[in-house]
């Protein structure tokens, strides 16, 4: 769906209220009810289904009334909501043109108010092209149940996170800005892709820098997963930048191997038709001495020393696990260590412990006999105690029963009482009764004639009688 920002600057505050309750709504629903919608937004008067109609006008939102009546956000406003808060912050002012498109994401340029062009990434997962989003990339882990909005999301925070680690160890890629929801701001790359270079001054020395660049990510615990000519950029100087990171795993993965061969043999593939380079290709006839001399130049996965960090742990890069996180933390504290010199030890203490077991069996001797004695004393004691609780309890049911027929004796002067006193309102009711004064009907004037008439005089007879 194309980015069309000049709809953004007519909408008001009640639509963008009414986008964030639609993505409040999708935490818990795949389709967000209109009732919810109108309950999370709280608008006076009803203006809920108003600007949900204004929003479905702009296609911010999609309407699905196959089950019940509902809404649901789409890519664009989604994208207007990122922009929205991006400018809020103050991180740009304008949106320009769009400069890149990808299976996974759209590429924009934005200005600040001084002129300064970045690049704004906005995600798309779940596009046609690429919808095998769950089993190419680690985003979910162990979720089942996933939204495209929500990947986006997950994707642009895990680029975001490795932009900022790699800037700061010192590798080329571009400066990381900000993020918010799917969209990531950086600094604009004065380059252009390797895979539109067509010629090149010192194409052996971009070779070897490329090359020392994937072995110096997997000695800092990461592997890109799509080193390739698309996700290299390159200037007029021949500056190399990396980017494009969020399929990034650590090297204790299990198929780190098979992504570290893969990036480099892409590597190799590119430069040997584009720039005509040759590598030397064995034969069955040539010695193994000359094979090993020509695999020391090629990079290998098992010849990597993890030494330089360990972002991978720092950043939770899949295949990472929780077991190998302990060993590496009990490894710098030294415990290991510490572990072997005590085993050591041990040894030495075996003869000294034999003598402890024995001095503690004779004390537990001692300690049994005592506590025999101490519970023949509690015995006796115990049932002196039965025999005074005995005569205590027989006190008490003999008391129990006096007071139970006093209280019967009670409970029959009481009926007595309460059949006197209503015979005496009985005879009450009846007095007052004998000396009311029954009164005629209010309306009886207005009848004069007819059935009505008839029946008050027969009610006045009766009243008389």
């Amino acid at each position: 769906m194309k980015l069309d920002v000049d709809v953004l600057r007519y909408l008001s505050r009640e639509d963008f209220r009414v986008l964030t309750a639609v993505e409040m709504g999708m935490r818990n629903h795949e389709i967000v009810p209109s009732v919810l919608i109108d309950r999370i937004a709280s608008l006076k008067h009803g203006g809920t289904y108003k600007v949900l109609k204004n929003l479905l006008k702009h296609k911010l939102l999609h309407h699905d009334a196959s089950k019940y009546d509902g809404f649901r956000l789409t890519y664009l406003g989604y994208d207007f909501l990122a922009i929205k808060t991006m400018v809020n912050r103050g991180v740009f002012t304008a949106v320009g043109r769009q400069i890149g498109v990808g299976k996974e994401s759209d590429i924009f340029e934005v200005s600040r108010e001084d002129g300064t062009i970045m690049a704004m990434k906005l995600h798309r997962l779940g596009r046609t092209s690429f919808r095998a989003v769950k089993s190419k990339r680690d985003y979910l882990r162990h979720r089942n149940n996933y939204n495209w909005l929500y990947l986006s999301r997950l994707a642009a925070l895990k680029e975001y996170a490795f932009m900022k680690a790699l800037e700061e160890h010192g590798f080329p890629v571009p400066n990381a800005v900000d993020c918010n929801r799917h969209c990531v701001v950086m600094s604009l790359v004065q380059g252009y892709p390797l895979v539109q270079v067509k010629e090149l001054q010192n194409p052996e020395v971009v070779f070897e820098i490329i090359l020392g660049l994937i072995v110096r990510l997997a000695e800092h615990g990461l592997i890109h997963c799509d080193f390739n000519e698309f996700n290299i950029m390159i200037d007029d100087d021949e500056k190399v930048t990396m980017i494009d990171f969020p399929q990034m795993v650590s090297v204790s993965h299990r198929n780190a191997q098979m992504y570290f061969d893969r990036d480099v043999e892409c590597i190799y593939k590119f430069f040997g038709k584009r720039f005509k380079m040759t590598f030397e290709e064995h034969d069955d006839n040539v010695d193994v001495s000359e094979i090993e001399a020509d695999e020391s130049s090629r990079p290998s996965f098992s010849s990597i020393n993890k030494t330089a960090g360990f972002l991978d742990k720092e950043l939770a890069a899949s295949g990472f696990t929780r077991k190998e996180q302990d060993e590496i933390e009990r490894f710098i504290e030294g415990d290991i260590e510490d572990d072997a010199g005590g085993e050591g030890e041990g040894t030495e203490d075996n003869g000294r412990e034999s003598e402890l077991n024995q001095t503690t069996i004779k004390d537990l001797d001692s300690l049994k006999l005592e506590e025999e004695e101490i519970t023949s004393s509690h015995n006796e004691e115990d049932r002196i105690e039965e025999s005074q609780q005995t005569s205590n309890v027989s006190q008490s049911r003999e008391s129990e029963n006096a007071s139970d027929r006093e209280e019967e004796s009670e409970d029959e002067n009481d009926a007595q009482l309460v059949k006197s006193l209503t015979k005496q309102r009985r005879r009450a009711i009846a007095a007052a009764h004998r000396g009311r004064k029954n009164y005629a009907s209010r309306n009886s004037y207005k009848d004069k004639g007819g059935k009505s008439s008839h029946n008050s005089k027969i009610q006045k007879q009766l009243n008389s009688w």
